[in-house]
C-alpha cells in the first residue's frame, strides 16, 4: 500500500467476486451462475450519494456509493459491502459493482486507485 493510501483507506469493505470461466462468463451454458469466491476484506474509503435519473417511466432515484481504494481486482458483477463480512454468499444489504475506474498512482508509482462505483 503506498504512503498516501495508508492514511487515505481506513475503512473495511468486503467483496464478493464472481467464479468466472475462462472467457469471463460467470454462467455456464444455460445460464445459471457459478457462484461466489470467499469474500475478501479490503482496505477503503467510500462516498455515498442520490442521484436522479430520467428514463422511458420518468424520473426515479438511484442510489450508488463511490469506493475508493488499491483493490484491483474487482470487476463489474462483483458485490461489495461496506464493512467486514464472512458471509459465503453476498448478503442483502451487499451493492453489485456497476463500474470499475483505474486511477493512477501519481506520486510513488506503487499501486494504482480504483474508484468501484454501485447502484441499484
Amino acid at each position: 500500500m503506498s504512503s498516501l493510501a495508508n492514511w487515505s483507506y481506513t475503512a473495511t469493505a468486503t467483496i464478493w467476486r464472481r467464479i468466472r470461466d475462462a472467457d469471463g462468463s460467470d454462467t455456464d451454458g444455460g445460464g445459471q451462475p457459478y457462484g461466489w469466491k470467499a469474500p475478501v476484506a479490503f482496505m477503503m474509503d467510500y462516498q455515498g450519494g442520490l442521484s436522479a435519473k430520467i428514463g422511458d417511466l420518468g424520473r426515479e432515484i438511484v442510489v450508488k456509493n463511490t469506493i475508493w481504494t488499491e483493490y484491483a481486482t474487482a470487476r463489474e458483477g462483483d458485490y461489495i459491502l461496506i464493512g467486514a463480512s464472512s458471509a459465503s454468499v453476498p448478503p442483502e444489504e451487499a451493492d453489485e459493482i456497476r463500474q470499475v475506474i483505474r486511477f493512477a498512482d501519481t506520486f510513488e508509482r506503487i499501486a494504482d486507485d480504483f474508484a468501484l462505483i454501485t447502484g441499484v
